[in-house]
């Protein structure tokens, strides 16, 4: 899973100030860790959708310091940017998907729309009219994870 570093900083109000290395724009903040911690996910899925809404480029988690505080982003996010970036790199546009998905704009939106509860199904083909496909795994959760 695409998972991203933040940082949590202890402000003078007894909240946590919740910044994000690779996705600058990002800044939250939580009454206690865990709360921070949610906001971030949040703060995250809307800069990626911005991102995605301007057409612009989507960068992959870097790696940090060892035990640095991550924060993973829902499946299906990962999955809309994934398909998002694999269009970007093929030279695909939305209209383009929608020729090879025999869809009407809208249904191609909604693919890429992080706040659309898409099918699997949709996304499945979607990646398969572009020559890629899904590879899910599962492993052990780790704490922010």
């Amino acid at each position: 899973m695409l998972a991203y570093r933040i940082d949590l900083t202890p402000d003078d109000n007894d909240t946590f100030l919740v910044t994000c290395p690779d996705l600058p724009e990002v800044t939250t903040f939580g009454e206690d860790e865990d709360e921070a911690r949610l906001r971030a996910v949040d703060a995250i899925e809307e800069a990626l959708a911005a991102r995605i809404a301007q057409r612009k480029d989507i960068p992959l988690p870097r790696l940090g310091k060892k035990n640095a505080p991550v924060v993973s982003i829902p499946a299906q996010t990962e999955l809309k940017v994934a398909l998002y970036l694999a269009m970007r790199a093929s030279g695909l546009s939305k209209a383009d998907l929608a020729r090879l998905l025999s869809a009407h704009a809208p249904q191609v939106d909604r693919l890429l729309d992080l706040r659309h509860d898409s099918r699997l199904d949709k996304l499945e083909q979607a990646f398969r009219v572009i020559g890629k496909r899904i590879d899910i795994h599962v492993e052990d959760a780790g704490r922010g994870a």
